[in-house]
């Protein structure tokens, strides 16, 4: 890692006026990050992107969790460069491709090995809503049971499989279709630091007069990232997979955004020193291109050929990019983000005491951290102001309240030091002159 600013610049002069007009006339009203952002990216690098204006943007926003190498990390880009100028394979269904054993090779040497993981490895479609929908349909084969049991605030994807474990009323619309045999519990905190709410699944699961059946899967995400930088306490997480174990049911960790070293630690599960039965990894898995797969215990893995198919699954590309991002891990990875982290972490508690008045809370953990501002509108007006500053951050909260951090792992020292910077003035900017 680089301690000096990268520098990047713009390639091409136009009229972003006339980009913005088409977009909006050309592009479905589901568009979401461009009305966050007004404005046309161009080229990016590291941590910075400048849009068509040639406007410079720090970026805390990673692509939600894809970027946690950065943009056109250097090794993944290299890796491409090669394969594609000498006519590696693109698509290849899950035919075998050389890239797909290099990968599979280098995720056992780097990853599973050293922590002494055994996983059978599925590529799943190419987003992480696919990964969930897999892990579901195969706990449902397993167990023989469809019940799956998820949480409070939890978000796993907007397919309907993965949507029906979703928790956020604003993404469902029930002519959508049903949301039966799936039971949302309250997750770690949600009702206050003094209640234990895995008692209340125990105790439930334990009753069989309380309404709620064996489940095949618990699905769970051990810091919730859009439901507001909810960490889950490693004691909360550890009688979860001592529930599952009583009652045969398949731990499901979906690791989609806070795995690939989001927390400190490639799976963000290793804090808690648990053991799932299937994991979820997307976004970064593939430095940046779109790749999704599902970790499964070998006897878990009782897919027959072909069961679970799709035309993507399997980027070979990816393949090529995921495996030079990995070698990240061959470095002093975890100290670097630590170092990162206590950064944010540092200038979050000076906030809050800037403001001791207004009832700011921050959580995280690595590099992942949430400012919450107790207001959808507040944190809103703030991210407003952040990207006139030439910041990107977004927030999440079943209220969009909680401002998040989550700058690339890779961003180096200084340019981290100058996103904190302009995301403690936004902050100020709004609530010194709040009325």
């Amino acid at each position: 890692m680089t301690t000096s600013a990268v520098k990047i610049t713009k390639s091409i002069n136009s009229d972003s006026s006339q980009e913005k007009d088409d977009i909006a006339r050309l592009e479905s009203e589901v568009r979401g990050y461009v009305r966050l952002f007004p404005t046309v990216f161009d080229v990016a690098k590291g941590s910075t992107l400048i849009d068509t204006d040639g406007k410079k943007y720090i970026d805390f926003f990673c692509g939600a969790g894809t970027l946690n190498y950065g943009h056109n990390n250097p090794k993944a880009k290299l890796a491409l460069l090669d394969y594609i100028s000498n006519d590696g394979i693109q698509h290849s269904l899950d035919a075998a491709t050389k890239a797909k054993v290099e990968f599979l090779r280098a995720f056992e040497d780097i990853i599973l090995k050293p922590r002494n993981l055994e996983y059978k490895i599925q590529f799943t479609g190419p987003t992480g809503t696919n990964a969930v929908e897999a892990a579901i349909k195969l706990a449902r084969k397993s167990k023989k049971r469809s019940h799956i049991i998820a949480f409070s605030h939890a978000y796993h994807g907007h397919t309907l499989g993965a949507l029906a474990v979703t928790a956020n009323a604003y993404y469902h619309d029930e002519h959508y279709g049903s949301r039966s045999n799936v039971t949302h519990l309250p997750y770690d905190g949600y009702m206050g630091d003094d209640v234990d709410t895995s008692e209340y699944l125990a105790k439930v699961l334990d009753d069989q007069s309380s309404g709620i059946p064996i489940p095949a899967a618990i699905i769970l995400e051990t810091i919730q990232g859009e439901g507001g930088i909810n960490v889950a306490r490693n004691k909360w997480l550890k009688n979860i997979e001592a529930i599952c174990k009583k009652h045969d049911i398949l731990l499901i960790v979906d690791d989609i955004q806070m795995g690939n070293g989001r927390t400190g630690k490639f799976f963000s599960f290793e804090h808690s020193g648990i053991n799932p039965d299937i994991v979820c990894l997307s976004k970064s898995i593939g430095g940046g291109l779109p790749f999704s797969i599902n970790l499964i215990k070998p006897e878990e893995d009782l897919w027959k050929p072909g069961e679970h198919t799709g035309t993507f699954r399997g980027n070979n590309l990816a393949f090529v990019a995921g495996k030079a991002v990995l070698e990240h891990w061959n470095e002093d990875f975890e100290d670097a983000i630590f170092t990162r982290s206590l950064m944010i972490q540092s200038r979050l508690k000076h906030i809050l005491e800037k403001y001791p008045q207004k009832g700011l809370s921050y959580r995280g953990l690595g590099m992942v951290w949430g400012l919450d501002m107790g207001s959808g509108k507040v944190a809103r007006l703030i991210i407003n102001e952040a990207f006139n500053q030439g910041l990107l951050v977004e927030s999440s909260g079943a209220d969009d309240e909680v401002l998040k951090i989550m700058a690339a792992l890779t961003i180096d020292i200084d340019t981290l030091e100058q996103g904190l910077i302009i995301f403690e003035k936004a902050v100020h900017h709004i609530l010194d002159n709040a009325s």
